[in-house]
């Protein structure tokens, strides 16, 4: 159970859950992705990671962060993918550092928590667990079996929040004159050239392939190709393309969404683009697969008018702003901080 009580990444947890959160990266599934993970797997002993003008932040802390990063590993026992381990830790030791930082500043700017808000944070908190069983088992494993000890990280908590409150999310407004602005100056940005969503079935020929390969390869992909024609809808396509295709795809329905004839190999561009809605292709040589396509839509080249990306450009703008004042904070804090990485 992921315990937020607060937003932009400062969050109560319990069991093994993070403090933070952060983007998540999700690996393919399925059997073979074990085989990306380390054969062990990381054991918090409590030693120290940092210190952050004398105050200690362990292993524990640690890995609870790692694993918002990348909450898959909990199906994997805690451990984490082996080429993207160390950058992981590099996040999550950043974000510890910086909520550390960030509520040493409150303190030193003396804010404080009401008492009423203080009661109501703490009885929210409670009111997400589904038992008294469950809490009082948060409240022994994160808290040292003390409401004290709770109460504590909980007003940490907020102090975060009320700091970046002030000096990230505040600052960080965007008007509708800068939105309108970015979108007369990038005109390039909301420009859609003509696409094709399509499905798509491959049979993977083998590099240097022999004659009774290039025969074998042949004759499955007329197989696919007969099966293929007698599909009417894009559920039928798509879970035979799920059950034949040779391509990375074949996970997602053989569905490629809308691409450019740019972004497909000329073969598969020239049959797409002249395919009607609903219609199959023939057999198509294409680089080293046989590939049958199934046109879905067609979307004409067309500009975004303004009222069509307003809402999501103010997002984007906004988070912009919000992930440079949020850099430039932790800059201004870690200048002035003594900081040990241990």
């Amino acid at each position: 159970m992921n315990m937020r009580i607060s937003f932009f990444g400062v969050v109560l947890v319990a069991g093994a859950s993070a403090l933070a959160a952060a983007q998540t990266v999700s690996p393919a599934s399925g059997t073979g992705s074990q085989s990306l993970f380390k054969s062990t797997t990381l054991m918090p002993t409590g030693n120290v990671v940092a210190r952050i003008n004398g105050t200690k932040l362990t292993d524990r802390d640690l890995l609870r962060e790692m694993m918002t990063i990348f909450p898959y590993a909990r199906q994997h026992g805690g451990k984490f993918p082996e080429a993207m381990e160390a950058d992981i830790r590099r996040g999550a030791l950043d974000m510890l550092e910086f909520e550390e930082l960030v509520y040493q500043e409150a303190l030193r700017r003396k804010m404080k928590i009401s008492s009423a808000r203080m009661e109501t944070a703490t009885k929210a908190f409670r009111e997400q667990f589904r038992s008294a069983e469950e809490f009082q088992a948060y409240l022994k494993t994160e808290c040292g079996d003390s409401i004290v000890n709770l109460r504590e990280k909980i007003r940490r908590s907020m102090l975060i929040e009320d700091l970046l409150q002030r000096e990230v999310n505040q600052k960080a407004n965007v008007s509708e004159a800068e939105v309108q602005e970015f979108y007369k100056k990038n005109p390039a940005r909301f420009y859609s050239p003509q696409a094709v969503s399509i499905q798509t079935i491959s049979l993977v020929i083998p590099d240097q392939p022999t004659t009774q390969q290039d025969k074998d390869v042949r004759k499955r992909a007329e197989d696919a190709l007969l099966q293929a024609k007698k599909t009417t809808s894009y559920e039928e396509f798509g879970m035979l393309a799920e059950k034949i295709s040779e391509d990375d795809w074949r996970v997602m329905m053989g569905d490629h969404q809308f691409v450019i004839s740019d972004r497909m190999p000329p073969e598969v561009a020239k049959v797409a683009f002249s395919l009607q809605p609903g219609q199959v292709s023939d057999l198509i040589r294409a680089e080293n697969s046989w590939c049958i396509v199934r046109l879905n839509t067609h979307q004409e080249a067309h500009w975004a008018s303004y009222e069509q990306v307003k809402t999501s450009l103010h997002k984007e703008l906004q988070g912009n702003k919000v992930e440079a004042l949020r850099r430039s904070l932790h800059q201004q804090l870690r200048k002035k901080a003594k900081v040990e990485e241990l």
